[in-house]
């Protein structure tokens, strides 16, 4: 089973999703291990390690595939440094490292449009990895024309959406009270909403998802 946790942009919240549905899986006894295709702004930016705190240190139950220093899109950081990225490489290398868990969980990076190579972007890597998706979304007013259309590039591509996850909800404004329900509404998918919480520790991160995310949202070995 392989799923991809992707977003609508940067910093909506992939890496809580990631680690909680990793961290769940795991305390279940699933084998689930977490993917992070590439990491920019490496250091100080880890997501792979922040998943495995997560887990309890399990170095098993995440993995990084390249890191890259500057903080932008892999192509872009990767020219920076006078190098080039390899997408059929990548997209081997993920795919057998999805493949030696029961579950594998891809975390996207940025966007789904955010380009890998000049060539391919991240929905590729999603896509010729066969994966399934949760798309999390930023909750507040601008979210239905970004959700939207990722959802709609998901499908287009044939990549098949479990749900859509609305992170830092908390309903103090009208378009996030009524985003939920028109979201539904416009993609035909299920939404669900996570509050915002203090993330003290990794390991908060499985207890908030396992609290908010309904089991249709995770993925079975």
């Amino acid at each position: 089973m392989r799923i991809a946790v992707v977003g609508t942009d940067t910093g909506v919240g992939k890496t809580v999703v990631t680690a909680g549905v990793t961290g769940v899986l795991r305390r279940d006894g699933v084998d689930a291990r977490a993917i992070k295709p590439y990491q920019t702004g490496f250091p100080p930016d880890d997501d792979a390690a922040f998943v495995r705190a997560a887990c309890d240190e399990d170095a098993a139950a995440a993995t990084c595939l390249g890191r890259l220093e500057p903080p932008l899109a892999p192509r872009v950081a990767a020219e920076r440094e006078g190098t080039e990225l390899d997408y059929d490489d990548l997209r081997t290398r993920a795919a057998d490292a999805l493949a030696a868990a029961d579950v594998g969980v891809l975390e996207g990076v940025g966007g789904l449009r955010v380009p890998l190579t000049a060539e391919h972007d991240v929905l590729d890597l999603v896509a010729d990895c066969g994966c399934e998706a949760l798309l999390v979304a930023r909750s507040g007013l601008g979210t239905l024309n970004h959700t939207a259309l990722s959802a709609d590039a998901l499908e287009a591509a044939g990549v098949p959406v479990r749900g859509v996850v609305l992170n830092e909800w908390a309903g103090e404004t009208v378009a996030e009270r009524t985003n939920p329900t028109e979201l539904e509404r416009m993609t035909g998918l299920p939404v669900a909403t996570v509050p915002p919480a203090d993330i003290d520790e990794p390991a908060d991160s499985v207890a908030l998802v396992d609290a908010h995310l309904p089991d249709s949202f995770l993925p079975s070995a």
